[in-house]
């Protein structure tokens, strides 16, 4: 559970700066690149991001529809515009988020499915949610050729190098292969 609305909006804005970090590798020509016909770009997915955090969850905490533009280049265009349109939508969810008290985190919200859950799930699920997209950022960066720093510090082959594994964590027999 989300303890307090403080611990929350110190998570969360580290986490969006974990996202953010794919936007900052980009150049102006990575934007609206897709990897495939139909799907969505670079510019559609942060401009996803931005609109859905302060668009749906911001109003529904507040007990609001939905009212998500989408992700259209209408919204934003080039690399800074779409970094100014995540700014803003993040700082103004952030200043909702923060008005939110540590009862209110417990209280029921309403999703735009009609479901009804206690705002702390409605936004652990927004986390969950920009975790999946930012998956997304991080491999098609890396279709691109853009290097990204690791999310935790380490690369994988950094985090290998680093580990002492012990006997008892190796498999003993094939079947565990």
């Amino acid at each position: 559970m989300l303890q307090d609305t403080p611990s929350f909006l110190a998570y969360w804005r580290n986490a969006r700066s974990r996202t953010v970090r794919v936007l900052d590798s980009l150049e102006p020509e990575d934007l609206e690149w897709a990897p495939a016909p139909g799907a969505f770009s670079f510019g559609d997915l942060f401009r996803h991001l931005a609109g859905v955090e302060r668009f749906m969850w911001a109003e529904n905490v507040q007990g609001r529809p939905s009212a998500y533009l989408g992700h259209g280049a209408d919204l934003a265009t080039g690399l800074a515009g779409v970094r100014a349109y995540l700014d803003r939508c993040h700082a103004d969810s952030l200043a909702i988020f923060g008005g939110l008290s540590d009862a209110d985190l417990l209280a029921p919200c309403q999703n735009p499915s009609g479901s009804s859950m206690p705002t702390w799930k409605w936004l652990r699920a927004m986390t969950e949610h920009e975790a999946h997209h930012r998956g997304q950022l991080y491999l098609m960066a890396s279709l691109r050729g853009r290097a990204v720093s690791p999310l935790f510090g380490l690369t994988e082959e950094q985090l290998a190098a680093a580990s002492k594994p012990g006997e008892s964590q190796k498999p003993t027999t094939d079947e565990h292969r």
